[in-house]
Order: C-alpha cells, then sequence, then structure tokens
C-alpha cells in the first residue's frame, strides 16, 4: 500500500473541525500589512470561511490524514 501524500498547499489554507466542517483562511495577509492595525491582522489569521459543500470533498481528499467526520 503506498503512503499517503498531504497536499501542502491545502494544509495551508484549510482547517477540519471537531464537528466536520472545513474552514479556509480569509484573504488579504500576504504583504504590504504595515497599514493594519494590530487588530486587523489578528482577525485575518484566524479560518473562519466555511468551505463550500461542493467543495468539500476535494479539499478532504487533499488532506487524507485529517479527522474528517461526515
Amino acid at each position: 500500500m503506498p503512503k499517503l501524500h498531504t497536499n501542502h498547499a491545502a494544509k495551508k489554507r484549510f482547517r477540519i473541525t471537531k464537528n466536520g466542517k472545513v474552514l479556509a483562511k480569509g484573504a488579504g495577509k500576504q504583504h504590504i500589512n504595515t497599514h493594519m492595525s494590530s487588530k486587523k491582522k489578528r482577525r485575518i489569521r484566524t479560518p473562519k470561511f466555511q468551505v463550500h459543500e461542493t467543495l468539500v470533498d476535494h479539499v478532504v481528499k487533499q488532506l487524507p490524514y485529517a479527522q474528517y467526520a461526515r
């Protein structure tokens, strides 16, 4: 049986919660952050957008070792 490899791009962008929701990180924190307040940067850091149900299977397939409960 070959090893399953996690997609590292998906690992950086998505998180699966204990209840089985797939959350995506917010955009807008890559560069030019000097004008932002610390509060705004902190809010962007946490994953907050729930992935649409049609795309959940694609994300879960890229994260084979994540505990996903349907």
